[in-house]
């Protein structure tokens, strides 16, 4: 299905001022009819005739009865064309059919006039999901039909209004499995667009939950690639080559490969994917609390190493300064027992309580 663009038919105000005038004009000759202004006027011969007396007829008695007629159902019937008004605001598009085929397409800001039976058609227009655009019209499509007489049928196709505008979709939080089969919860925001309005309408049965859908598939695919945190011997990007990819590392990646995957479903039905991106990640309320403790397991042993690092550092320093500076000589084992008093003060948790040696070192 190839969209077609309407480009000439923003002849809408014209229409309505024609449209408003014959309804004036009917309204004034069928005034006129009802108080005779159709009649005869009376013409008397020249007095040097035979004084005869004869009318003259300003329309024909049936020639008035074809205009009063033709006004009347002009009057009953002259609606219709207000049906073939609409009025687009910028950025939208209005599919249009007739009798079941695909006439066109009208885009852009405008006042336009179509043929009166063409239909709008958008099977996405009541569909309500958690993102921007999903707005009820029926309030303004009223005070359109109000402002400009258009009929019920126009206010109704104001709500087939396809918006081309960039929407924010922000499906819900999903739990999915990571590649080491850790439960994760995770959420994304996708922005996108309708690029090809008659893809959108006649390929797939409900474009926005169409694309609901295949953000979902494409979320649960490549978050299945990849491991919460960086593990090791994991492959994520399919080179065969270990590497240091994870969810929460490495959004940036994940977010993009998640946009190409979501724009590679899509392009059928005319939509557009502008960007992805990771709105909430965590573990699943179920191991949470265990990754937690692991979490805090690990910081712990990290601090521990560095503190060890820098306790046997401090012992390094003390020892080779009381060498340097010949303050007192110890043989290996006064060594080890003030090494390890040092580590002992220097590692624990708690502050050390001296013990003051009054004797002899030896």
């Amino acid at each position: 299905m190839e969209e077609k663009i309407l480009t000439n038919r923003k002849n809408g105000m014209a229409v309505l001022l024609l449209v408003l005038a014959a309804y004036i004009a009917a309204a004034v000759l069928l005034i006129m009819a009802a108080n005779g202004m159709f009649g005869f006027t009376e013409v008397i011969e020249h007095p040097e005739a035979d004084g005869s007396i004869y009318y003259e007829y300003l329309f024909h008695p049936r020639a008035t009865y074809w205009i009063v007629g033709i006004c009347a159902a002009w009057l009953c019937l002259g609606w219709i064309f207000l049906c073939g008004l609409k009025v687009l605001k910028p950025q939208e598009a209005l599919v249009l059919t007739l009798f079941g085929r695909y006439t066109g397409t009208l885009r852009g800001e405008g006042f336009y006039f179509v043929n009166p039976f063409s239909t709008a058609v958008n099977p996405a227009a009541k569909t309500k999901l958690n993102q921007s655009g999903d707005v009820d019209d029926s309030k303004s499509g009223a005070l359109t039909t109000a402002l400009t007489g258009i009929s019920a049928q126009q206010a109704e196709q104001a709500g087939k209004k396809i918006s081309l505008k960039i929407m924010t979709l922000n499906n819900s939080r999903q739990k999915v499995n990571d590649c080491l089969g850790n439960p994760v919860e995770i959420g994304i925001a996708v922005m996108w667009r309708v690029t090809d309005t008659a893809k959108a309408v006649f390929n797939v049965d409900n474009y926005k939950e169409y694309l609901s859908l295949q953000c979902d598939s494409a979320l649960r695919n490549i978050v299945r690639i990849y491991p919460y945190d960086v593990a090791q011997n994991v492959d994520t990007t399919g080179d065969g080559v270990a590497d240091e990819g994870s969810l929460r590392g490495s959004s940036e990646v994940v977010a993009a490969r998640i946009r190409d995957e979501i724009q590679s479903k899509v392009a059928d039905a005319g939509l557009e994917i502008l960007e992805a991106r990771i709105t909430y990640l965590a573990y699943a309320p179920e191991i949470a609390a265990v990754m937690l403790q692991r979490q805090q397991a690990s910081a712990i042993i990290d601090a521990r190493k560095m503190i060890v690092d820098g306790a046997v550092g401090m012992v390094e320093m003390a020892l080779d300064r009381l060498k340097e500076n010949n303050v007192v000589e110890l043989d290996e084992e006064r060594k080890a027992a003030m090494v390890s008093n040092l580590l002992v003060v220097l590692c624990g948790n708690q502050n050390a309580q001296p013990v003051v040696n009054s004797g002899s070192l030896y």
